[in-house]
């Protein structure tokens, strides 16, 4: 059993005070507002179960409102106007004032979804600053290019932006994701209607105050908080927002591919499900492909898209790799993110915490072995213990499912032939990760696997510059690297004759 402490206990008081809770409304045009039915949703700390606060929300008449700051925004307002340099300045601003609160910033994240706060602050807050950083550089430097056409005519293209963004973001990352999405867009020169989701609405909200304390103008950016079927589709359907770009299940993501469609065919951008495997061969490092590969499933509690749940291990060192695993589940401590002794939260909501208990349940009903874990952690929050299971067949649902917690499958492989196989035996392709010294049998590997992003001899190795995105029913289009911003960009060609020209 892994150490634990919960909310229940004094061991887990720390000398960090929670901050009072600053925003609850709506963000729409630069102001914070009530929703339209003056609804409200509980916003809940997953560390006891008790509501936290009430944030307001919002519903089809909302985003309605908030498409229509954005299109006033874009078509009429300063934004898309400014120079490059303009927008990256301000941009900066925002940045600085990001980490001016980072403390405050990752207490919300931390209380809202368990994420433990001072990783919370030195990973997600700092990441915010940097894709705003990153972005705000390359604002300056978006160029078309001159064509050289038929005699007689001369052509030029134009990056321009492609206007009014409904962004859908999900909950385990509540500001990396946040960031994400709207650094480039807003790089780019677009406006923003941002659905945060719904369990994780309170640091979207601060990210919208300190957008316009940095001089973000209205309408450019707002935040509606509220359900994905009622919110999230609205965004999806509505006629006048120009692009989705969504992160979060398969399964709504096809909603969303299917609501884009249907009414205005907006492009969509979509970074889904994964099942990532982490391929360990016989001549890696026993402790250092121990240690990648338990925090390449249990970071953040598993509850991340590229999370490593099929672990594969060549069967000369299987033996020992199982071992190390089982002495660091039991060496992590879980309990109240706020405490600086603990390693993993509770999960983020009820439904999520029930969902992998089930899952844990299936496994051992379908003949894996329970290695270590498997158990709620305490009679109060949603707190599980780090869980891997052993003989997992590939068809067992443990192994194909995508479980999103502290759940991970150990499996021995004979052959790099054999692996490879096996690894693509999946509907997703997000990531996957390989451990060898062999620098052939990296490369092959890495060529083999359909997925959209593999680390060798690390793992969640994420970089602002870094494309990030899925292969198969993971996904499609790009977040990070410049390949995002061109997400947000429409090329226009211009032609026209040339007369006389002493040359062609």
């Amino acid at each position: 059993m892994a150490n634990h402490s919960n909310g229940n206990s004094n061991h887990t008081e720390s000398s960090f005070k929670i901050p009072p809770i600053k925003f609850t409304k709506l963000f729409i045009n630069g102001d914070f507002v009530d929703s339209v039915s003056g609804k409200t949703l509980d916003t809940i700390d997953p560390r006891t179960g008790e509501v936290i606060t009430k944030v307001s929300l919002g519903d089809a008449e909302d985003i309605d409102l908030a498409v229509k700051a954005a299109r006033q925004a874009f078509d009429h307002g300063p934004w898309p106007r400014m120079s490059g340099s303009e927008r990256g300045l301000i941009m900066l601003k925002f940045a600085d004032l990001i980490e001016k609160n980072a403390d405050e910033l990752a207490a919300l994240d931390a209380v809202n979804g368990g994420k433990v706060f001072a990783l919370c602050k030195v990973i997600d807050v700092a990441e915010a600053s940097k894709a705003l950083r990153y972005y705000a550089g390359a604002a300056d430097k978006i160029h078309g290019t001159v064509l050289k056409l038929s005699k007689g005519l001369h052509g030029y293209t134009l990056r321009e932006p492609i206007g009014v963004v409904g962004s859908i973001i999900p909950w385990n990352f509540p500001t990396v994701m946040f960031f994400m999405k709207t650094a480039p867009a807003l790089a780019a020169g677009c406006t923003i209607v941002l659905k945060p989701a719904e369990q994780t609405p309170l640091s979207a909200l601060y990210y919208a105050h300190l957008a316009k304390l940095a001089g973000v103008p209205d309408g450019v950016l707002n935040v509606v908080n509220g359900h994905g079927h009622t919110t999230g589709a609205a965004i999806s359907s509505h006629m006048d927002i120009d692009k989705v770009t969504f992160t979060g299940s398969t399964e709504v993501g096809r909603k969303i591919m299917t609501a884009a469609a249907a009414s205005n065919l907006k492009p969509v951008s979509l970074e889904l499900g994964g099942k990532s495997p982490l391929l360990i061969f016989d001549d890696a490092d026993i402790d250092q492909a121990a240690e990648i590969a338990f925090r390449a499933l249990f970071f953040n509690k598993g509850e991340i898209c590229v999370a490593s749940s099929r672990v594969f291990v060549q069967e000369g060192i299987y033996e020992k790799i199982e071992k190390k695993l089982i002495e660091k589940a039991k060496a992590t401590v879980v309990g109240d993110p706020f405490d600086p002794k603990v390693h993993q939260g509770p999960q983020t909501d009820k439904k999520q915490f029930e969902k992998i208990l089930s899952y844990i349940e299936l496994g051992k009903r379908e003949g894996a072995t329970l290695l270590t874990g498997g158990n709620r952690v305490g009679q109060k929050g949603y707190y599980i213990e780090p869980t891997i299971f052993a003989n997992v067949k590939d068809d067992m649902t443990i192994a194909r499912e995508e479980i999103f917690g502290p759940v991970m499958s150990l499996m021995k492989f004979r052959t790099m032939e054999e692996v490879i196989k096996r690894a693509n035996d999946t509907t997703y392709g997000l990531a996957a990760g390989i451990i060898t010294k062999n620098l052939n049998v990296a490369n092959t590997v890495s060529r083999s696997i359909r997925a959209g992003v593999i680390w060798i001899n690390c793992y969640t190795a994420f970089d602002v510059d870094c494309p990030y995105g899925g292969y198969k029913m993971s996904g499609f289009g790009r977040d990070y690297g410049l390949d995002a911003l061109n997400q947000y960009l429409q090329t226009k060609s211009v032609v026209t004759p040339v007369v006389d020209s002493p040359w062609y």
